[in-house]
């Protein structure tokens, strides 16, 4: 237990000194490419010598070579000191923004954004790594509230003097409803004349939800039929399958194929 607890005091410019003195064979050379004294090269060896507890270097036809155990020495020091290397390459890369770690919050509608904007980034910056999480909004303010992520993309960002949100795409919300349906056509289609119909809803912790909702109290509106359906693409199905209308970001359905149509709506005509 002693031995390894005097191993843990090497350094990495002891490791560097003694790599370079089994590379030149000598204390001179060694003092020279270092730019030390000869003393102080002699004293890291020996320094190194009593850490080890057993002699790393013996003289042989006037050159410093390893012994056994400095040969174990060496080995240890060519690892570590290429880590090292390597870290610091990482740590100029990092520094200079060309590689990294990030990780991005997503409410679900902004997955359908999103990735059209971080492909190009992820081309032009390949050493950077990119975690991306989805939820609904009330998912993404949970992980917010415990500084999970680096970045949150909300469609109604949390209000907290400590928050620094920006917007930076509209998310207008679109009726959409299955492509055969007798609505589909309709000019100036309001919402009350749709109050009857059955309409496919997201979950309450959604903003799509929560904003839609907020719309239909301020109109005075109350729909007669609904259905939780908790993710976009089940409503975008369901939808295109004729099991009601659904109010969902124009995002989500600017991709969709044709199987369905969507529309803007008015409270009243």
């Amino acid at each position: 237990m002693v031995q390894v607890m005097k191993v843990r005091q090497l350094t990495f410019r002891l490791l560097q000194v003694y790599a370079d003195v089994v590379r030149t064979g000598s204390l001179t050379a060694t003092a020279n490419r270092l730019h030390l004294t000869q003393p102080t090269v002699s004293q890291q060896l020996k320094r190194l010598r009593e850490i080890v507890g057993e002699p790393i270097v013996r003289h042989e036809e006037g050159r410093l070579v390893p012994t056994e155990v400095g040969q174990a020495l060496y080995q240890l020091s060519q690892d570590l000191l290429s880590r090292a290397d390597v870290f610091s390459q990482y740590l100029e890369e990092y520094n200079s923004g060309g590689r990294g770690h990030f990780s991005i919050g997503l409410v679900n509608t902004a997955q359908y954004v999103l990735p059209r904007l971080l492909g190009p980034f992820s081309q032009a910056n390949p050493q950077v790594d990119i975690t991306v999480e989805i939820g609904n909004r009330q998912q993404m303010l949970n992980r917010f509230e415990r500084h999970e992520d680096d970045l949150y993309v909300f469609s109604h960002p949390p209000l907290d003097d400590d928050v620094l949100a920006a917007p930076f795409l509209s998310n207008p919300l679109v009726v959409v409803g299955p492509e055969a349906s007798h609505w589909a056509d309709v000019n100036n289609l309001t919402m009350e004349a749709l109050k009857d119909q059955r309409f496919l809803l997201r979950e309450p912790g959604s903003a799509t939800r929560h904003t839609f909702d907020a719309w239909l109290y301020s109109a005075g509106i109350e729909l007669r039929s609904t259905q939780q359906i908790a993710s976009n693409e089940a409503i975008r199905l369901a939808v295109a399958s004729g099991m009601g209308l659904a109010v969902l970001s124009r995002h989500v359905v600017a991709d969709a194929p044709k199987a369905f149509k969507s529309c803007p709506c008015r409270a009243s005509r």
